[in-house]
C-alpha cells in the first residue's frame, strides 16, 4: 500500500500544533464536505482519516516515526468522523449548513468555550507632548485639550434622561444575552452574545437622554490633566487608566501619553546622574580652586583639588535625578573637567614655566 503523507494531505507543517491540525481539519472538511454542492466524498474521508492520526497524540507520533503502514493507522469505521466522537458523515443526512460561520464557530471553540463573554473596553489612545529637560528632571503638568468619545456628562452614561427612570430590555427579556442557534456539520451549537440594545444591561432607558440619544456616549472635546513624573526619561510613556475612549455598557480604554524631552544645552542625562562639562584654567588645575556651576535648580559648589587632570569627574552627592520609584531620593552630579592652555604667555609667565621646567616639572 502506498503511504500516505497525512500532513500533505491537511495542508501543514509537521511541526504544527494541535490547534493547526484542528483548523486546517475543519477548513477542509467544510469544503470537501460530500453534502455541499461540489463536495468530494473521498477527498472527505481522506481528510478525516489524516485527522483521525494526527489529532491523537500516541497515533501520530507512531505515524512519524513508521509511516502510514504501523498498527491501527488505517482508517478506522469506514472513514468516520472520528475525531469528534464517532460522527459519520451520512448522520448529516441532508441538512443545509451556514459554512459561512464556520470561522466564528471554531474560533469560539479554540477560544475558550462557547458563549463566553468578555467585558466591553473603550479604544485605547495616544498623543505625545514636549517638555523641557528641566521639567523632565523635577516633574511638571500640563493641561491639554483632545477629542474623543467620552461618557456623557447629562445622564452620567445610563442613556436616560435625566429623572427618568429604565425599564425592561423587550429584544433580551432583561437578561442582557441573546441566545442564537448556528447550524454546522458538527451539529447545531447555540452561541451566546451580549444584547446591542441595552449593552448588556438588561434594562433601557424610559426616556433617552436628549444629549446622546440614549447611547450613553458622546463625541467630545475634552481637557485632561497630565501628571508628568519627575525623573521621567526621553520616550516613556505614561498610562492614564480608563481615559481613553468610552463605549456604551463597557469600561472605558486607556490614554497613553509619550514624552519628548528637549535637550540641555549644559547637562545631559546618564541614568539618574547629571553630567556636565566644566573649564578650568591651567593655574587653577594646578593650584586647586573652588568653583561653582549652575545647575538646574541652583548652584552646585565645586572643590577642585589642586594637581587636577584635564578630564577628571567631580561627583556632587545628592544633586541629580530624582527616582521615579524612590522619594526623596536623588542621582548625584557629575563635572568633567577641562583644562584650558594659554595659547599666548607673556615673557614673565615665560620666564615662570622655564623655571617649572628646570625643576623637572
Amino acid at each position: 500500500m502506498a503511504t500516505k503523507n497525512y500532513y500533505d494531505v491537511l495542508g501543514i507543517d509537521k511541526s504544527a500544533s494541535k490547534e493547526d491540525i484542528k483548523k486546517a481539519f475543519y477548513k477542509l472538511a467544510s469544503k470537501y464536505h460530500p453534502d455541499k454542492k461540489g463536495g468530494d466524498e473521498a477527498k472527505f474521508k481522506e481528510i478525516n482519516e489524516a485527522y483521525q492520526i494526527l489529532s491523537d497524540e500516541k497515533k501520530r507520533k507512531e505515524y512519524d516515526t513508521y509511516g502510514q503502514t504501523f498498527n491501527g493507522a488505517g482508517p478506522q469505521g469506514g472513514g468516520g468522523f472520528g475525531g469528534f466522537g464517532g460522527f459519520n458523515a451520512s448522520d448529516f443526512g441532508n441538512m443545509e449548513f451556514d459554512f459561512g460561520d464556520l470561522g466564528d464557530i471554531f474560533g469560539d471553540m479554540f477560544g475558550g468555550g462557547f458563549g463566553a463573554q468578555r467585558q466591553k473596553r473603550g479604544r485605547d489612545i495616544s498623543l505625545e507632548i514636549d517638555v523641557t529637560f528641566t521639567e523632565a528632571i523635577f516633574g511638571t503638568e500640563r493641561n491639554v485639550l483632545i477629542s474623543k468619545v467620552s461618557t456623557c456628562k447629562v445622564c452620567t452614561g445610563t442613556g436616560a434622561k435625566p429623572g427618568s427612570k429604565k425599564i425592561t430590555c423587550t429584544i433580551c427579556n432583561g437578561q442582557g444575552k441573546v441566545h442564537d442557534v448556528k447550524k454546522t456539520i458538527m451539529g447545531n451549537f447555540q452561541t451566546v452574545r451580549t444584547c446591542e440594545v441595552c449593552h448588556g444591561s438588561g434594562q433601557v432607558p424610559e426616556e433617552k437622554c436628549n444629549e446622546c440619544r440614549g447611547n450613553g456616549v458622546v463625541n467630545a472635546r475634552e481637557e485632561i490633566n497630565i501628571t508628568v513624573p519627575a525623573g521621567i526619561s526621553n520616550g516613556e510613556m505614561i498610562r492614564m487608566s480608563q481615559m481613553g475612549e468610552a463605549v456604551p455598557g463597557g469600561t472605558p480604554g486607556d490614554l497613553y501619553v509619550k514624552i519628548n524631552v528637549q535637550s540641555h544645552k549644559i547637562w545631559k542625562r546618564e541614568g539618574n546622574d547629571l553630567v556636565t562639562t566644566h573649564e578650568i584654567k591651567l593655574t587653577d588645575a594646578l593650584l586647586g580652586v573652588k568653583h561653582s556651576v549652575e545647575g538646574l535648580d541652583g548652584k552646585i559648589d565645586i572643590e577642585v583639588p589642586a594637581g587636577v587632570q584635564s578630564g577628571e569627574i567631580l561627583r556632587v552627592r545628592g544633586r541629580g535625578v530624582p527616582h521615579v520609584h524612590e522619594k526623596n531620593k536623588r542621582g548625584d552630579v557629575l563635572v568633567k573637567l577641562t583644562i584650558a592652555m594659554p595659547k599666548k604667555l607673556s615673557k614673565k609667565a615665560m620666564s615662570y614655566i622655564e623655571g617649572l621646567q628646570q625643576e623637572g616639572l
